[in-house]
């Protein structure tokens, strides 16, 4: 199978595990189990996988035990389940099978199979890390970062992360790298941060790929290149990783390392889009609303900005308003727009709030209500918004007039433009557990 001594073939390995599987010895079956897992040598079956795991785990074979849990846990040929999932991993962790110690760990930190607990979690995976085990390393120093079931520690955090990043573990590099760039519990050190976010780029983690494209198009611990950010985007981008996907699409649109291009920009923008990315859901919604790499539609950009927009991204929760204050793609609705702008007002969108000053002062679909109108123009002048502090000076001198001259007017009417991300930016992913 490893072609020692021999060339390597797994057909021959098949063939062999087969004979000493036939003639009940544990270990074989187990391997067995693992080239029908993985196709190796014959076509790949998790129904066969699991009959040939199932055989060694009941002779006690704690990696087949190990296995069998964790095909029970993602439901691969057998009906998901994480009770039983949970039963062969303690099988085979109290053999003190590291693996099965990390994954019974996993499942009382997430509450799989079991009530979650946290106290529960860090036995079993101080258990697989005493034993170098770097997913258990990796995983005690999210549980120390995140103070889950110890007291909060960042330097405890990184002390299990460099434990395991040293053993090659990519998520452990990649989280290392991250506490280098924020600066918790190390100095921040960028040079450190591109390192280790190599380090994990190199085995193909797309969260560093992405990351390490980040430090070169900003030249952050690199030299700045935005032909290398586009080609360690493009890497976590092809791996289906929605931020690096965004930021290609943002290079694409810029000209940055690659030949500017509208239409190969709007693809990487809809694959991030389609995974439900925010910023590029909005940004899509742009490119329709100006044509660019797409035939222009008013209509399918309301639809992508209601996509951003119901996830609360508070420039395209304005956009819409635009849309439904000027009947672009969608029926003309003042109601519909005060909601919108509402809601990105209320996250203290400055645009949004000088767009929701216009209206009361308009009084378009509301009673005017100059005062009102000068709480938002206020509220975005504040900002630093230079349009919003113009517009309270004027609406205040009038407001004064108008007091002054008990005459009422309906005051200056001002353009709305539509609204998108203003750069690229570095995607941070979750910390996670195996």
């Amino acid at each position: 199978e490893e072609g020692q001594g021999v060339p390597q073939s797994y057909k021959e390995a098949l063939k062999w595990y087969r004979m000493a599987a036939n003639l009940g010895d544990a270990s074989a079956q187990c391997n067995l189990g693992a080239l029908y897992k993985d196709g190796q040598g014959v076509a790949q079956s998790d129904k066969e996988a699991l009959i040939w795991y199932r055989r060694a785990a009941d002779q006690g074979n704690t990696s087949a035990q190990c296995n069998l849990g964790f095909m029970y846990e993602k439901g691969q040929g057998v009906p998901q389940s994480h009770e039983e999932a949970l039963k062969w991993y303690r099988k085979a962790a109290e053999q003190d099978d590291a693996s099965a110690q990390c994954n019974l760990g996993f499942m009382y930190e997430k509450g799989r199979g079991v009530p979650q607990n946290y106290k529960e979690a860090l036995v079993w995976y101080r258990k697989a890390a005493d034993q170098g085990h770097g997913g258990a390393q990796c995983n005690l120093g999210a549980m120390h970062e995140n103070g889950n079931g110890v007291p909060q520690s960042y330097k405890g955090a990184v002390s299990f992360y460099r434990k395991a990043a040293d053993q090659g573990h990519a998520r452990a590099q990649f989280n290392l790298a991250l506490k280098y760039a924020e600066g918790q519990g190390v100095p921040q050190r960028f040079k450190e941060t591109a390192l280790w976010y190599r380090k994990a780029a190199d085995q193909k983690h797309s969260g560093a790929q992405c990351n390490l494209g980040f430090l070169y198009q900003k030249g952050y611990g690199v030299n700045q290149s935005d032909k290398e950010a586009a080609l360690w985007y493009r890497k976590a981008a092809d791996q289906g990783h929605a931020g690096a996907q965004f930021n290609l699409g943002m290079n694409y649109e810029r000209g940055l390392g690659v030949a500017q291009s509208y239409k190969d920009a709007m693809s990487w923008y809809r694959k991030a889009a389609d995974q439900g990315h925010a910023n590029a859901q909005l940004t899509v919604g742009v490119f329709f609303w100006k044509g660019q790499g797409a035939t222009q539609s008013n209509e399918s950009a309301v639809a992508w900005f209601r996509k951003a927009a119901d996830q609360e991204h508070a420039a395209a929760q304005n956009n819409l308003g635009s849309m439904y204050e000027k009947g672009r793609g969608v029926r003309q609705s003042y109601r519909e727009a005060l909601v919108w702008y509402r809601r990105a007002a209320d996250q203290g969108h400055a645009d949004a709030q000088l767009n929701l000053g216009k209206m009361y002062e308009n009084g378009s679909g509301i009673p005017k209500n100059h005062e009102e109108a000068l709480v938002w123009y206020q509220k975005a002048a504040d900002q630093g918004h230079s349009g919003a502090h113009q517009r309270y000076m004027e609406t205040l001198a009038y407001s004064r007039k108008q007091k002054a001259s008990t005459q009422e007017s309906s005051g200056p009417s001002g353009k709305i433009e539509l609204e998108r991300p203003a750069a690229a930016g570095t995607t941070m992913p979750p910390l996670g557990a195996l």
